[in-house]
C-alpha cells in the first residue's frame, strides 16, 4: 500500500522509511518498507474508534503474520545461500518476533486484555531496532565479502 492510501489515509504515520535502513539488497529493502506500512496500517487501525478497531485492527494483523513469515524466509534463504556466520543468532532474532506476533494475535482473538497500540508500538521498536543493528550487520558482512570479491549480486539473488 502507498503511503496516503487506504486505513488512515489523512494521518501521520508512526514509522517512517529513512534510507539510512536500506541494507542495500533491493528485494529486502523493499520487503523492510512493506513492513513499516503493515506497522503504520495496523496503528492506523488503532485510530479508527472503537467499533471500527476490531475488525480493521484484525485483518491487518494477519496480514502482518503473513508478510513477517515470507520476509523472514526470504532474508533466511539469502543468509543461508551466502553462509553467513551469524545466522542463527539472526534466525532467533526472527523466531522472537515471530513468537510475540503469533501470541498477540492469539490473545487479541481469544480477547484477553490486549492494547493494539501498545503493541504496534513494541512492533515499531523491534522493526527498527532488527533492522538498525542486526540486519546492518549482515549488510556490512555482505558488502565487505562482495568488496573481497567472495560474494557476487548473483550468488545474494539465488542466480549462480
Amino acid at each position: 500500500m502507498v503511503q496516503g492510501e487506504g486505513i488512515g489515509a489523512n494521518k501521520d504515520p508512526l514509522i517512517v522509511w529513512e534510507d539510512k535502513y536500506a541494507t542495500g539488497i533491493d528485494a529486502i529493502d523493499k520487503q523492510h518498507k512493506e513492513l513499516i506500512n503493515l506497522t503504520n496500517e495496523l496503528f492506523y487501525a488503532c485510530l479508527t474508534g472503537t467499533e471500527v478497531v476490531g475488525a480493521a485492527f484484525k485483518e491487518v494483523l494477519s496480514r502482518m503474520v503473513e508478510y513477517v513469515t515470507f520476509h523472514f524466509n526470504a532474508e533466511l534463504e539469502i543468509l543461508a545461500r551466502i553462509n553467513y556466520p551469524k545466522y542463527t543468532e539472526h534466525k532467533m532474532q526472527h523466531d522472537g518476533l515471530i513468537k510475540k506476533i503469533l501470541i498477540a494475535a492469539k490473545d487479541y482473538e481469544i480477547g484477553k486484555k490486549f492494547v493494539p497500540n501498545t503493541f504496534v508500538r513494541t512492533l515499531r521498536d523491534w522493526i527498527f531496532g532488527h533492522i538498525a543493528y542486526y540486519d546492518k550487520i549482515y549488510a556490512a558482512y555482505i558488502a565487505d565479502q562482495k568488496k573481497k570479491g567472495l560474494l557476487s549480486d548473483r550468488q545474494i539473488n539465488g542466480l549462480a
